[in-house]
C-alpha cells in the first residue's frame, strides 16, 4: 500500500460519492474538534504517516476520545509518533480526527489486480474490522471479475449470499460497493481496500455503509493517476537519498520502482519484473540491499542513470551485483545491459575498482548480444561473472547468488581483490554482523 488513512482517502472516496465518516485534519481548531464530539459522541485520533503504514491499531497508535481534553492529549501523544514494522521505522507528522460510527456490522472489502486470476478481483467478508488473515477461508469470498464490464451488483450480491451474510446488509452493499470500481479503474490504482466499512443504521432502520479506513496502491506510471491531483510527497514514505534520486527518473517509458530493504546488505540486485522482484527479495532476505523493478523497456540513458545511482550508493559494500529478471517480452536486453555495463565501467574509472562478483539471470530480445557486451565489460575490469539464460529457473539463480555472497564473505572478496590487483578492503560491518549471527 502507498496511501493509508482518511486524510486523503476521504477525498478520493468522494470522487465516486461513496459514504465516508467525517474527518478533520491536523489543523482543526479546538472548537471544530468539540463540534465533532458534540455531533458524534466519540472520535478516533490517528497519526498521519507518509506512504502505506498499516497495523497502527495493534501498535497502540489509534486514540479514542469522548471529550475535548482526552482528544487533545491523544493529539499530543500521536502527532509525531513512531511506528516500527520490522526494520522499518516511520514517523508521523500530524493526526486526523475521525467521527465514530455506531454499527453492529463491519465489512472488509478490497479490489486488487490478482496475478492468480489475471483479472481484477474482489475480496469481501462481513467479518471486517480485524486482520483478514485471521479469518477462516470459508468466511472470505474472493471473486475475479471481467475488467471490461467492471464490478457488477450481482457479483457483490452472490458473494455475500454465499457467505451467509445477514440479509439487511446485502442490499446497501450491493448499491454502494460497485462505485469503488470506478475509483479503482479510472485513477490508476492497483489495490483499493476499505476495512472496516461500518453499517450505520439510518432513520427507519435502513443500514448505510460508511468507510472508516482507506488503503490504496497505485501504478505511478499510469497517467490516469494524475487526475487525482495527489501531492508527490505522499508517496515519499521517509525515502532515503538513494530512493529520492531514483524516483526523479520517472518517465513515460520504463519503471523505476525501488525501496531500500537493508542499507547494510551485501547483494545489490537490480531486478526486472514484479514477479521476479517478489521472489528475489523473499529468498535473498537480509542480504538484499534493495527491492526494485526496473522493467518496462527503459531507454539506454535512463537505465544508465539508474545503474549509476545504484553503484554510487551501494556498490562498494556489495559482494554480488545480481542482475535478475524473467523472460522479457519487449525490454531490449542488449540496451539495458550495455547501459549497466557502461555505468559500471565509469564507476570504476571515477571511484576506483572494488572486489565484486557479477551474477546475471535474464531472458528476452537481444539476450546474446547483451550477454556479450556485459561480458566484455567484466573482462576488461577483471570482475568475475556467471550468466544464466531464460532456460534457467529464477529460484536456482537466486540460490546461486546467495552462495556466491557466502563465498565472498568467507574470503572470496579478498581473493578477487588480489586478482584485480587492488588492496583487500576491510571487513564490512554488515559482513561481520552476518558472520556473528551465523556463528550464534
Amino acid at each position: 500500500m502507498q496511501l493509508t488513512g482518511l486524510m486523503h482517502g476521504a477525498h478520493l472516496l468522494r470522487y465516486v460519492d461513496f459514504p465516508v465518516t467525517e474527518v478533520l485534519g491536523p489543523g482543526a481548531s479546538e472548537d471544530e474538534i468539540q463540534d465533532l464530539l458534540t455531533r458524534h459522541g466519540t472520535i478516533f485520533i490517528k497519526p498521519i504517516f507518509k506512504g502505506g503504514v498499516g497495523r497502527k491499531g495493534k501498535a497502540g497508535l489509534v486514540g479514542q476520545a469522548r471529550d475535548l481534553r482526552t482528544a487533545l492529549n491523544e493529539k499530543e501523544r500521536l502527532y509525531f509518533a513512531e511506528h516500527r514494522q520490522g526494520a522499518i521505522v516511520s514517523k508521523a507528522n500530524g493526526v486526523t480526527f475521525e467521527a465514530g460510527v455506531p454499527a453492529e456490522h463491519e465489512v472488509y472489502f478490497s479490489i486488487t489486480d490478482e496475478t492468480r486470476f489475471r483479472a481484477p478481483t474482489m475480496t469481501i467478508t462481513h467479518r471486517g474490522g480485524i486482520d483478514i488473515e485471521d479469518l477462516d477461508p470459508s468466511e472470505i469470498a474472493t471473486v475475479p471479475f471481467e475488467s471490461l464490464t467492471g464490478l457488477k451488483a450481482f457479483v457483490v450480491a452472490n458473494a455475500l449470499s454465499d457467505l451467509g451474510a445477514p440479509r439487511e446488509i446485502i442490499s446497501p452493499l450491493v448499491q454502494q460497493l460497485p462505485r469503488l470500481w470506478d475509483l479503482f479503474h479510472h485513477y490508476g490504482m492497483t489495490t483499493l481496500e476499505l476495512n472496516p466499512i461500518r453499517m450505520k443504521p439510518e432513520r427507519g432502520g435502513r443500514l448505510i455503509p460508511i468507510a472508516c479506513d482507506f488503503k490504496a496502491g497505485f501504478d505511478r506510471d499510469d497517467p490516469r493517476m494524475a487526475r487525482l491531483g495527489l501531492p508527490a510527497h505522499l508517496f515519499a514514505s521517509d525515502v532515503s537519498a538513494f530512493e529520492h534520486e531514483v524516483n526523479q527518473l520517472r518517465t513515460y517509458q520504463g519503471q523505476s520502482d525501488v525501496f531500500v530493504i537493508n542499507p547494510k546488505g551485501t547483494i545489490l540486485a537490480p531486478t526486472f519484473g514484479g514477479g521476479a522482484n517478489s521472489l528475489v527479495t523473499e529468498v535473498l532476505g537480509d542480504a538484499a540491499i534493495i527491492s526494485s523493478d526496473f522493467g518496462g523497456n527503459p531507454p539506454y540513458e535512463k537505465m544508465k542513470d539508474v545503474a549509476r545511482i545504484c553503484y554510487r550508493h551501494f556498490l562498494r559494500q556489495s559482494n554480488v551485483l545480481f542482475i535478475i529478471g524473467g523472460k522479457a517480452n519487449n525490454t531490449d536486453i542488449h540496451e539495458t545491459f550495455r547501459a549497466m555495463g557502461d555505468a559500471l565501467r565509469e564507476h570504476f574509472s571515477e571511484r576506483g575498482p572494488t572486489p565484486l562478483h557479477v551474477v546475471v539471470g535474464r531472458g528476452g530480445p537481444n539476450l546474446i548480444r547483451g550477454f556479450g557486451t556485459l561480458a566484455e565489460t567484466c573482462d576488461a575490469l577483471g570482475v568475475p561473472y556467471r550468466f544464466f539464460g531464460f532456460d534457467s529457473a529464477i529460484s536456482e539463480v537466486v540460490t546461486y547468488a546467495r552462495k556466491v555472497d557466502e563465498w565472498m564473505k568467507a574470503g572470496g572478496r579478498e581473493e578477487i581483490a588480489r586478482h584485480m590487483g587492488i588492496k583487500p578492503p576491510p571487513a564490512s560491518a554488515s559482513a561481520s554482523a552476518s558472520a556473528s549471527s551465523a556463528s550464534a
